[in-house]
């Protein structure tokens, strides 16, 4: 059952080397490859706080703080 499967891997195998625009298609994958390893880094890396969202909850406090005095 093995052997029946590697005749046509082979035979696509022996397509994909033989094609005129191989650097074409290696070049998309390559692309593509990054373009998938951004957006999974960027759906799991921990991103920072804003930095101007940090300095604006330091103001509402400062003024919070000033209020209560």
């Amino acid at each position: 059952m093995a052997l029946s499967r590697i005749g046509p891997v082979l035979g696509r195998m022996r397509a994909l080397l033989g094609r005129a625009d191989l650097t074409a298609l290696v070049g998309e994958a390559d692309t593509d490859l990054k373009a998938r390893g951004r957006l999974a880094l960027d759906r799991y890396a921990v991103v920072p706080p804003a930095h101007l969202e940090i300095l604006a909850q330091q103001v509402v406090a400062r003024r919070a703080a000033a209020d209560d005095v």
